[in-house]
């Protein structure tokens, strides 16, 4: 495992470049990124990616919050709580009465919404199905990086999985056990995997390969 820049700014704009190389090499613009465990940084990692992303590469990004049971955007990103993704799959709200322009150029955010118990069934539903697709018909050019809840909290992200090209795993050095990487792992093994970062020690593993940050 190659050591990446030191300090977070660079480390996560190290990761960007790889990321968005990998993304280009297999023509995959949606992603899934999740954790083993709670409490790992997945959600942060996720919005930094997102605005190094938009901000430094030539990629528009499209940010979509997918923990329906305890949304957090509104807080991270400043939004007043409103529609979102459950009003999609629940109510028939089209799509563009839920994104939201960012401060951020390039970068525009779908959250959560309301939250609902049901997430799982929600997340694996033809609903969702459709609701992806039509992202991509929506933003044919963006990279779309759908945020989880972690694996081992619930099934949402497994359920999820297969309607996107790829999947990176988020794991918080120190914290995180072994044993739950391998689990999360394991439950992902149908799904193509973008990479592992390290969370603070701030490295990414790729298949074996570092593709350090």
């Amino acid at each position: 495992m190659a050591k990446g820049p030191g300090d977070g700014e660079a480390a996560y704009s190290f990761i960007r470049t790889q990321i968005v190389q990998r993304l280009r090499e297999n023509d995959w613009r949606t992603v899934a990124i999740t954790s083993p465990s709670p409490r790992s940084g997945n959600t942060l990692t996720t919005v930094n990616l997102a605005i190094r992303i938009a901000r430094t590469s030539s990629h528009e990004v499209l940010l979509v919050e997918l923990d329906l049971v305890n949304p957090s955007f509104h807080k991270l990103m400043g939004f007043a709580p409103g529609k979102g993704v459950a009003d999609f799959l629940l109510r028939d709200v089209p799509i563009p009465e839920i994104e939201m322009e960012t401060d951020v150029e390039g970068l525009t955010a779908i959250a959560a919404g309301a939250p609902v118990s049901s997430s799982s069934e929600l997340l694996s539903s033809p609903r969702m199905a459709r609701f992806v697709e039509e992202l991509k018909l929506r933003y044919p050019h963006e990279i779309i990086l759908f945020d989880l809840p972690s694996i081992l909290s619930s099934d949402d992200a497994v359920a999820f999985a297969p309607l996107v090209d790829c999947s990176l795993l988020v794991v918080e050095e120190g914290e995180t056990r072994v044993a739950d990487v391998r689990q999360a792992l394991g439950y992902l093994r149908s799904t193509r995997m973008l990479g592992i970062v390290l969370n603070r020690s701030i490295h990414v593993v790729n298949d074996g390969r570092a593709i350090s940050g």
